[in-house]
């Protein structure tokens, strides 16, 4: 997977980089969104929990993905900013616990 960087804006209000970028994949389907966050992150050679990626698609009949980020100063601003929906698209599941008491 290659990460290209379009465009970089700095938004001072709301204190973060708005980022478009292409991303490369040669596999057949399209890369799961904390995949693409973690290579996105290592473009901007920025910390992964600052990045949010807002919007991600594959362009149709290609092995290339057009996508939206935001890179915030810190988490607890992103959090504020941010809908909740996309907080909750950027943050890794939590493991399941395993149930050990089983019924016998």
């Amino acid at each position: 997977m290659e990460v290209k960087i379009i465009s970089q804006k700095e938004n001072q209000l709301l204190r973060r980089k708005e980022v478009r970028f292409n991303v490369k994949h040669e596999t057949a389907a399209t890369p799961p969104r904390l995949e693409v966050r973690k290579a996105v992150a290592d473009a901007l050679k920025a910390n992964v929990d600052l990045v949010f990626v807002k919007k991600f698609e594959t362009k149709s009949g290609m092995h290339m993905a057009v996508g939206v980020a935001n890179l915030y100063d810190s988490v607890d601003h992103a959090k504020l900013v941010e809908p909740e929906y996309i907080v909750k698209r950027n943050v890794p599941p939590a493991p399941k616990p395993k149930d050990e008491e089983k019924k016998e």
